[in-house]
């Protein structure tokens, strides 16, 4: 079974960078059709798409974040990485990695999600 869990540093000063790290077991990151994404919900808001690194390691992100946003992988350790640079307390969110089946376009698993707070 597919297990996707985040890892986050719970509470960032303005201006630094924010990096999650996501580890996935019972399945490679790098196997065929398989899309790792970064999704975050802000308190009271919805689901905010961010940005996702494809099997073939393409990196696509949210116009709207991308000038800042950062997704990187490591094969050997099965984790994708998500850096968010120049943060503000408007990036303080719950932060998810997910699977996506690219052929079917549906989200199959997801992370408990990890709370990541920007404040000084």
């Amino acid at each position: 079974q597919v297990q996707l869990q985040e890892s986050g540093p719970g509470l960032v000063k303005p201006s630094q960078i924010l990096s999650v790290t996501c580890t996935v077991s019972g399945g490679s990151i790098t196997a065929n059709d398989y899309v790792w994404t970064w999704i975050r919900q802000p308190p009271g808001k919805g689901l905010e798409w961010m940005g996702a690194i494809y099997y073939s390691g393409n990196t696509y992100y949210n116009p709207s974040l991308k000038s800042r946003t950062s997704i990187s992988r490591d094969a050997s350790k099965n984790q994708f990485i998500l850096h968010l640079s120049s943060v503000t307390p408007e990036d303080t969110a719950v932060y998810y990695c997910a699977r996506k089946r690219h052929s079917l376009g549906v989200y199959d698993y997801w992370g408990q999600g990890t709370q990541v707070t920007v404040s000084s």
